[in-house]
């Protein structure tokens, strides 16, 4: 089935190619246990835990993925390495075309600026130029809904409030991938239906999309295909409905 599917994609947009992820893990985990190791000398004992193991697969121009998998199991870490946000220790990622990634809520944000400072700003690290930003402004803080509050520094904003905007900005940059992770868990049920219905509009024009979710009724309504993740470890890779029953099984 893997080697099926692979063989089908054609002119793919996003290649995951024998990759591989180990993040640190220390013994030690508090400050007080690491501050008397110090004064004792002892040393704090690591080793490494392999968050993702070999994992490939392709994503074609155009088509929807979802990553699936149950809390731990290596999801947003993938979609971490395919924004560029890690790199992996074994393996390649290639993507082709502008990214926009909502990996974490608020990520990117300066807690200091304020909403109208932070558009700007991350309108710019995903490409945009200060005429486009300007050209956009209005119909940015007109979808994110908070109006009120873009002259606020938005470490004052809630969860709720900083997906808004940071949705809001992604989707109005000129992009051929969008990666989004459970940030769109966060705010109220009609907001959230407004974001998907925006993201049925992106996915008929040709963007590339890569979803992680728990919600298997919207990955169903958004994506075409699923790749389920079980402890690092990629074990089907397949049309969206046997991915869903997997993953439920």
């Amino acid at each position: 089935m893997n080697e099926l599917l692979a063989s089908t994609v054609t002119e793919p947009c996003i290649i995951v190619d024998h990759v591989s992820k180990r993040f640190l893990r220390r013994n030690t985990h508090s400050f007080k246990e690491a501050f008397v190791s110090w004064i004792k000398r002892k040393k704090v004992r690591a080793d490494t835990f392999l968050a993702l193991n070999d994992i490939s697969f392709q994503v074609g121009n155009g088509e929807s993925l979802a990553v699936l998998g149950l809390n731990g199991s290596g999801k947003s870490t993938t979609l971490k390495l395919i924004s560029g946000v890690l790199e992996p220790d074994d393996g390649r990622v290639f993507t082709r075309g502008r990214v926009a990634g909502l990996i974490e809520v608020g990520a990117g944000f300066h807690p200091d600026l304020s909403g109208r400072e932070n558009v700007y700003l991350n309108a710019a690290i995903l490409g945009m130029e200060r005429k486009q930003i300007d050209e956009r402004f209005d119909d940015i803080v007109a979808f994110s809904e908070i109006g009120e509050f873009i002259d606020q520094e938005v470490k004052y904003y809630s969860s709720g409030m900083f997906m808004r905007l940071a949705f809001s900005v992604a989707i109005h940059v000129d992009l051929e991938i969008l990666l989004v992770d459970e940030v769109l868990s966060v705010g109220d049920a009609p907001f959230r239906a407004k974001c998907y219905e925006k993201i049925r509009e992106l996915t008929a024009r040709g963007v590339t999309m890569i979803v992680v979710s728990h919600d298997t009724k919207t990955i169903r309504e958004l994506c075409q295909r699923g790749v389920v993740i079980e402890k690092g470890t990629k074990v089907f890779d397949g049309p969206i409905e046997e991915a869903a029953a997997y993953l439920a099984r």
